[in-house]
């Protein structure tokens, strides 16, 4: 029944252990005395020590801390010195074992009917005590070691100081107010027990006058009426009550009770709640015996010999809902954990499991039985049990996902009272419980919350439950482990026995059973009164195999086991699963005998909107069938929801991650399957509203919303979780040790969109087809006017899965001294805990104005979870309820309004949310309002006082508001006075910030910067006003915009272009025009002259390129528009680069390299300067600027014919613009055509500059003829872009005189003034590469081609 946590090895046997209640830490003492703390969660040793002699280590340690604090002197030898002698008790003490000793006992003493108070858990917590430090606890025989395991400090008190008496066990004491010192008894050789203050560490009492001989174990309980007692057993077998009430009291009191309890001696004590009755007192003796007393009358109730010949060493009062008749657990020195059933009455002892079978084979030699020496059950988690054995620690658990026999019902609407029914042994009975608070929290009595009502250590307000049992008359068949659950309707409950196997059905109106049969899985559907379950034929029961046996009767047993087990297989396999439905009448019928499943058989039915069904697969597939089904993997190991795989490790089909594939679902409706194999969840539950569900798995739970579609959502990391519950879009879950809220939303996606729009034509057609039946098809006739299409858009948001803890186990953490400055009086230590609790008496809530209390943190404290397996009943009355095993309920608060804001909103009533955000403090309300718009609140969330200016922008554009998303741009960006008509003149001066120093200048570079850092929200605002027809914020946004955009260096190209764009589409041309010479002040040609382009004015275009120095586009554009301005333009052009010519930029050379370059090139003379043209780049059609050149004529030319022009290459400033072609056959003013010289700046290949010309090849003209005209005959001169130099390409050949080439300038037109191309001169640089290859390529060939000339190498011109 159990299996394997966690396992630790060791050396020699372990005799103590014990475990922390909310750390996963365990102390454990061996023979050989030696003391570990291990983390068996992280398989960890924390610490470790030789308590028993000398630990060197410690000594050592204890040393350099008196010389680090300068403490030189030595009195005497340190107490780390005194040997220790054997470990007699282990223990843990901080501020959580404290609270929860005190929880036990006091909820063990509100059980009795004669109690103080019925209203469980709500005791006053003691006052933390340790100030966030954890200690171990060493009872040696000749000193008592407390050890820090936060700061690794310790403190030894010999017996010195207790009498010089040794000690066999401790007991820590509560305390009575918070003032007083954490108390510590211990029981001494002498029969005495003598109490240490932890504060002073002196001796404070004595308990004298009991005991004759030693004591040997001590423990605290509080009795039904509230008396806090001490009990001690003694080696003379006496147990002795003692006052533990009052410890202010220094005489040495004196026993209230004495009764003689073992023979031989007692060796252990342990108290026991029992359900609906005063505590228990359960003791083991030397004798053998256990017995039980109660603590009322002190009369002995039961003894009983768990085991036959053997004593017993451990024992533990045990809950566990898996196996409700098991009350105590007891141990003795065999491989047994020992178990008595019933053990008021039939007393029977049962081995709870076999530890041999749960250690590795190889922690076990073969020559070496397993004895256990010592055990403890977990004092808040009762599934696991630790062993100390004479091979290691073994940690147990026992089926942590049993939950208690306990199923809540539906509360009428006008009762304030709920129930729930749960069973306890063959009865039935019904658990009433509600609040009793005289102010219900759900209406917010946060506000009237007075100092006491929170307790002094920073947690929330205890709710107090006021609860009733009341029977049922209708009996149970069966009083072993069941699991209840209730339909959808609540009008039936159904009881499943699964170790039976059996269920019944019954009505809840009068109790009456309505169905019954064998089987032990059964699923209710989450919509209508009906439910599937898989019938199995009766298995014999498994006999029960006693202490002491023969080994022939354990053979027998086993093979009868065997038969037993076989038979359930077989039966197994062959049940099905069926569907029935309970009618009005309370008549149940049979609506599927099976479903159409797969041939394995079932082991599991999960309930819902959808029936899932799991499948048990095969250990081993074959890789037919793992082709077929490539998602079939393993069973959870033995059916504890392992994860691990039990497949082999050498199986390729095996999952190393993830639980098995083999959960199927099925619909309700036509009981065919409606998805594939799935991952088996351990549980899942479904939303009452069909809107979302979650499968839990070992490690993490995954949540789906269901419509329109099934639809993953995501998954939470909530491990070993037990049980949830939905709660419209919150889903409580319950785990072993916490309590955890997820806030769940499906947010808005595509297929949402498309459904939406899906059923508005749906309804559309509905009504058109309606209409048609009624009047005919003249109905459908509508005459439509223009109107105005508004496109909704509807932004997609992403699911929003949000978790919040709500309760744990742990106190709440406080920072603990790590340096603590020595405090050796008494008046001084106490300040210091004086201090600490007025630092702990921090305000939870604040009063702010109007006396309104606002919660200063985001969450509340976490809450204290109950003890043990839960049952999380759901939200009533605005809390969240809870029971537990005992079958009490309990209630935890949602009341603070981080918590009640979410859950608000989760369940649909923003409104309510905003008005309870006024009690949180307003630094979270940025929080809450991201919650909000992951819940679909964005407009909501934006009435939230405290949400920050950045996020208001935000929901604003969200909701679309754009009034308030405007403000708060303005206030954000700090532009709220800029772009007035006003401070027009103060923008262009604002380009000078040295010299603005007046108040309103420097705002205003404040808000420039600010519009500049928020441009982005500036454009979305402008787009999103576009899209709803809100013209004025548009205006407003492109103010601010247009002033920014006039600093230069503010906006950059995309912006200013975007920002020209929809200044012209709101008709803002002044702001236009204003940017436009703005940008020209600041530069930016481009954008300038794009803003110009919107605007449509040709003039300002070009003054915008000719202001920033950009003449070629000037250029160009005035040329191709036709513009008178573009003459002016040209000329102004030229003498720029005539300027950059007669300037060129020297280079930085060294001497040498200077007179190297002088010697290679020849140096121009006087004459030859002068005769170098100026600079003169035309476009196509425009006369030339400068006077005609000189034409040299060669004779064997035709008079009046052009030839190929030479255009010296200059460096050049500015290309010419991109891909201008010049107009072919422009007439000269002769008639011929003449060769068209086009300047282009990107076409042309760079030249070389090495200052050597390049001959060009000859051309010559064509004949006066229509045949020699159509011929092309074109030369063509390129810029080259990369170095700013034109050259004259040569032209393709069309004569056969190869004689005709020379050097000659490039022709001019005439004195006439026609429109004969230009070509720029400048210097043409040898090894230009040529593009004659590729005019010739581009251009027919002439009928008479004749090869092109040499180009000779001459000297520069």
């Amino acid at each position: 029944m159990l299996r394997l946590r966690a396992f630790r090895p060791t050396s020699d046997k372990v005799v103590k252990i014990e475990l922390h209640p909310t750390h996963p830490w365990l102390v454990t003492a061996d023979a050989n005395d030696r003391v570990s703390v291990w983390d068996w969660e992280h398989r960890q040793v924390i610490y470790e020590l030789k308590a028993g002699g000398i630990d060197e280590r410690r000594l050592v340690g204890v040393k350099l801390e008196k010389l680090a604090e300068g403490d030189t002197d030595s009195k005497g030898k340190p107490t780390e010195a005194i040997r220790g002698g054997s470990v007699k008790q282990v223990s843990f003490y901080d501020d959580d074992v404290r609270f929860w000793q005190h929880w036990r006992n006091c909820s063990a003493a509100a059980e009795a009917p004669t109690a103080v108070s019925q209203q469980s858990p709500s005791f006053s917590a003691p006052a933390p005590s340790t100030r966030g430090r954890h200690f171990v606890v060493i009872c040696c025989e000749n000193k008592v070691i407390f050890l820090d395991l936060v700061t690794m400090r310790g403190r030894d008190v010999p017996k010195q100081e207790l009498d010089n008496k040794s000690l066999l066990c401790m007991e820590f004491l509560s305390r009575s107010s918070s003032s007083d010192a954490p108390l510590v008894a211990f029981g001494h050789s002498d029969g005495v027990i003598r109490v240490l203050s932890m504060l002073t560490w002196k001796l404070v009492r004595r308990y004298t006058g009991g005991h004759k001989g030693a004591i040997s174990c001590l423990m605290t309980f509080m009795s039904a009426a509230g008396e806090v007692h001490l009990v001690s057993g003694g080696s003379d077998g006496l147990l002795i009550l003692w006052s533990a009430d009052l410890i202010h009291d220094s005489r040495e009191l004196v026993p209230k009770i004495s009764l003689k309890a073992h023979d031989g001696g007692v060796v252990a004590v342990e108290l026991s709640r029992v359900m609906g009755s005063a505590p228990q007192l359960i003791t083991i003796g030397a004798d053998k015996t256990l017995a039980i007393w109660d603590t009322v009358t002190f009369k002995e109730i039961r003894r009983i010999k768990p085991v036959p010949k053997l004593a017993c060493h451990s024992v533990a009062s045990w809950c566990h809902p898996r196996a409700p008749n098991l009350d105590i657990l007891t141990c003795v020195k065999d491989s047994h954990i020992w178990a008595i059933e019933h053990p008021t009455y039939s007393a029977l002892t049962r081995p709870l499991c076999e530890l041999s079978s749960l250690v590795p084979p190889q922690a076990l030699a073969q020559h070496k039985k397993l004895r256990v020496y010592c055990m403890v059950a977990h004092p808040l988690q009762p599934h696991l049990v630790v062993t100390g054995t004479n091979i290691g620690i073994i940690l147990s658990e026992f089926d942590p996902r049993a939950l208690p026999a306990v199923a809540p019902l539906p509360t009428p609407a006008e009762s304030k009272e709920h129930s729930a029914v749960y069973i306890v042994e063959r009865e039935l009975k019904l658990l009433n419980f509600q609040l009793s608070n005289t102010a219900n929290p759900s209406l917010g009595n946060v506000g009237v919350t007075t100092e006491t009502g929170r307790s002094r250590n920073g947690s929330v307000e205890q709710l107090i439950v006021k609860q009733a049992k009341k029977h049922i008359s209708t009996p149970a068949p069966h009083d072993s482990y069941s699991i209840l659950s209730v339909c959808s309707s609540g009008k039936y409950v159904a009881i499943i026995w699964p170790d039976i196997p059996s269920f019944a059905v019954y009505k809840a109106s009068d109790w009456s059973v309505v169905d019954s049969g064998t089987g032990k899985l059964f699923a209710w559907d989450t919509c209508r009164d009906r439910y599937a379950l898989v019938e199995s034929a009766l298995s014999p029961r498994m006999p029960l195999i006693v202490k002491g046996g023969s080994s022939k009767k354990a053979k027998e047993a086993a093979a009868i086991a065997a038969q037993a087990a076989a038979a359930a297989a077989s039966a197994a396999s062959a049940a099905t699963v069926q569907v029935r439905i309970l009618l009005d009448d309370g008549t149940s019928h049979v609506l599927q005998r099976s479903i159409d499943g797969r041939s394995e058989p079932v082991i599991g039915l999960h309930g819902g909107a959808l029936l899932g069904v799991t499948y048990r697969t095969s250990r081993r597939i074959s890789p037919v069938t793992a082709t077929a089904i490539s998602t079939v993997q393993s069973m959870p190991l033995s059916g504890f929801g392992g994860t691990g795989s039990s497949f082999a490790s050498d199986d390729p089909f095996s999952s190393k991650e993830g639980p098995p594939q083999n959960f199927q679902l099925y619909s309700w409706e036509t009981y065919q399957p409606v998805s594939g194999l799935l991952a088996q969840p351990e549980w899942t539950v479904w939303d009452q509203t069909v809107e979302y569900c979650a499968f839990a798995y070992q490690q993490y739970i995954v949540i789906s919303s269901l419509r329109p579609q099934f639809r993953y959502l995501g998954d939470v990391s909530i491990p070993f979780a037990t049980g949830a519950v939905w709660h419209r879009r919150q889903l409580f879950v319950a785990t072993p040790t916490t309590i955890e809220c997820v806030f769940v939303d499906a947010g808005v996606a595509a297929i949402d969109i498309e459904t939406k729009r899906r059923k508005e034509e749906i309804k559309v057609r509905e009504a058109q087809s309606r209409a048609v039946a009624e009047h005919g098809d003249l109905a459908l006739i509508t005459v439509e006017g223009p109107q105005t299409t508004t496109s909704e858009k509807i932004a997609l948001r992403p699911p929003m899965l949000q978790v919040v803890r709500l309760a744990s186990f742990q106190h709440a953490p406080s920072i603990p001294p790590f340096i603590v400055p020595k405090q050796s009086k008494l008046d001084g230590e106490d300040s210091v805990f004086q201090k600490e609790l007025d630092d702990r008496r921090y305000a939870e809530v604040a009063v702010a104005g109007g006396g309104v209390s606002v919660a200063v943190t985001r969450f509340p404290p976490e809450q204290k979870r109950p003890i043990g397996p839960l049952v999380v009943v759901g939200v009533r009355d605005g809390v969240l309820w809870l029971v537990d095993r005992y079958m009490c309920a309990h209630a935890l608060s949602l009341s603070h309004p981080g918590i009640r804001c979410r859950c608000l909103a989760a369940y649909g009533d923003p409104v309510s949310a905003v008005k309870w955000a006024t009690r949180l403090g307003r630094e979270h309300h940025d929080d809450l309002a991201q919650f909000m718009l992951g819940m679909g609140y964005a407009t909501e969330a934006l009435h939230l006082p405290g949400i920050s200016k950045r996020l208001e922008f935000d929901l604003a554009m969200q909701s679309n508001d754009l009034k308030r998303a405007l403000a708060c741009l303005l206030t954000m960006s700090n532009s709220r006075d800029v772009g007035q008509e006003t401070t027009a003149t103060d923008v262009t001066q604002i380009l000078n910030l040295a010299v603005a120093k007046q108040a309103k200048q420097e705002s205003l570079a404040d808000a420039v910067q600010g519009i500049v850092k928020f441009v982005k929200e500036f454009f979305d605002l402008i787009d999103a006003a576009d899209a709803t027809g809100q013209a004025d914020i548009a205006r407003e946004v492109l103010k601010r915009l247009a002033a920014a955009a006039s600093v230069k260096g503010a906006l950059h190209g995309q912006m200013l272009r975007g920002l020209a764009l929809r200044l012209a589409n709101h008709g803002e041309l002044t702001r236009l025009s204003g940017l436009v010479s703005n940008l020209i002040a600041a530069g930016h040609g481009h954008e300038a002259a794009f803003a110009a382009a919107v605007l449509g004015d040709n003039a300002l275009m070009e003054k915008a390129w000719q202001d920033t120095g950009m003449l070629a586009e000037a250029v160009l554009h005035a040329q191709a528009h036709g513009r008178p301005s573009s003459r002016n333009l040209v000329i102004a052009w030229n003498k720029m680069l005539q300027k950059e010519l007669d300037h060129t930029p020297t280079v930085k050379t060294d001497a040498a390299a200077a007179f190297l370059a002088s010697l290679e090139d020849p140096k121009l003379t006087l004459g030859e300067t002068e005769k170098k043209p100026p600079i003169e780049i035309l476009p196509p059609g425009m006369p030339p600027l400068s006077a005609p050149p000189i034409v040299i004529k060669k004779p064997g030319m035709k008079p009046g014919l052009p030839k190929a022009a030479q255009a010296p290459n200059g460096s050049i400033g500015a290309p010419m613009a991109h891909g201008t072609p010049m107009v072919q056959g422009t007439p000269m003013a002769q008639g011929t055509p003449a060769a068209q010289g086009a300047p282009t700046a990107q076409d042309a290949p760079p030249q070389a500059q090495n200052g050597e010309e390049a001959k060009p090849s000859e051309a010559t003209a064509t004949s006066n003829n229509a045949e020699d005209t159509a011929t092309p005959n074109n030369a063509e001169s390129a810029a080259a872009p990369g170095n700013a130099e034109t050259t004259t390409a040569p032209a393709t050949e069309t004569t056969t005189d190869p004689e005709a080439a020379t050097a000659i300038p490039a022709p001019a037109a005439d004195t006439t003034g026609t429109n004969a191309p230009a070509v720029t001169p400048g210097e043409v640089t040898n090894g230009a590469p040529s593009t004659e290859a590729q005019e010739s390529a581009d251009k027919p060939s002439s009928t008479e081609p004749s090869p092109s000339p040499p180009v000779p190498s001459v000297p520069t011109v």
